[in-house]
């Protein structure tokens, strides 16, 4: 549909708006444009200002420059992860070995495809929608999508081949899940929001077996929040990884990187556990 065929521009903005859209104007662009009928834009509009977020109403969200689907109840890829992304990118090489755990959408996994080109992706999420979505995003890439448990999911063959570990896994803790905001708490799934009790559970656990996965000189990336950045990069230290903390103020992104020393250097590595 075009603009030009929605007078009701202005009041789509008006209602968006008045149910709480910070970007009404923008949104309401986005609605007219994908909508292919008058009534499927009125429903369009119903289901945002009904709290439904914006990319599950568009079935789509744009990250790292890609639109990728995005079904209902699938987690949406937030713009602060495009941080981790371009980390990735930067250690990844054409025919890169790399693995996204918590894939979600395969969001992350479909952004280093495009922007490493051509490599053997594995991705894992334990939510069936969100495996079923993220199928459907890589496949272009000829990524492969498992549906498990972290690790567990995982081929065997790919132990200690790993070039890339990435992972945005669920960070927030159990008790601040409530200060949400709606579409979060209640249109995304709960396994793709809560952490715990201090939100690390599973960050521990993404860092604690990557070891075993990483090739020598591999790379671990693990997208946390930045109070919570100092405990997870001495987890990564502790595993036996030298760890770093990288930060982006505008995206408000941290990212803790741990990278697996060669096996002449683990010894000193484990007894040093440097956090720079």
């Amino acid at each position: 549909m075009s603009l030009s065929f929605s007078p009701a521009l202005p009041s789509i903005v008006a209602r968006l708006r008045a149910a709480g859209c910070v970007f009404a104007e923008d949104e309401a662009r986005l609605l007219v444009s994908a909508a292919r009928t008058p009534a499927e834009l009125d429903d369009m509009v119903d289901r945002r200002a009904c709290g439904l977020p914006l990319e599950h109403v568009l079935g789509w969200a744009e990250f790292c420059g890609l639109r990728l689907v995005v079904d209902p109840g699938v987690f949406v890829p937030r713009p602060r992860s495009e941080f981790l992304v371009r980390q990735a990118a930067a250690l990844a090489r054409p025919g890169a070995v790399v693995v996204d755990l918590c894939c979600g959408s395969g969001a992350l996994g479909a952004a280093l495809a495009a922007a490493v080109g051509p490599i053997e992706l594995h991705s894992v999420d334990v939510d069936p929608a969100a495996v079923r979505c993220a199928r459907r995003n890589l496949a272009t890439a000829g990524g492969r999508v498992y549906e498990g448990d972290l690790y567990a999911a995982l081929p065997t063959a790919l132990r200690g081949r790993v070039d890339v570990l990435v992972a945005s896994p669920p960070y927030v803790p159990t008790g601040a899940i409530g200060l949400l905001p709606p579409e979060a708490r209640v249109h995304e799934p709960q396994v793709a929001l809560d952490g715990g009790a201090d939100g690390l559970d599973l960050v521990r656990r993404v860092v604690a077996g990557a070891d075993d996965w990483l090739t020598p000189d591999g790379h671990l990336l693990v997208e946390t929040s930045e109070s919570q950045a100092r405990e997870t990069a001495d987890a990564v230290a502790r595993a036996g990884l030298a760890a770093r903390l990288t930060h982006d103020e505008e995206l408000d992104a941290t990212t803790v990187i741990g990278t697996r020393p060669r096996p002449a250097r683990r010894a000193d590595q484990r007894a040093a556990a440097p956090v720079t």
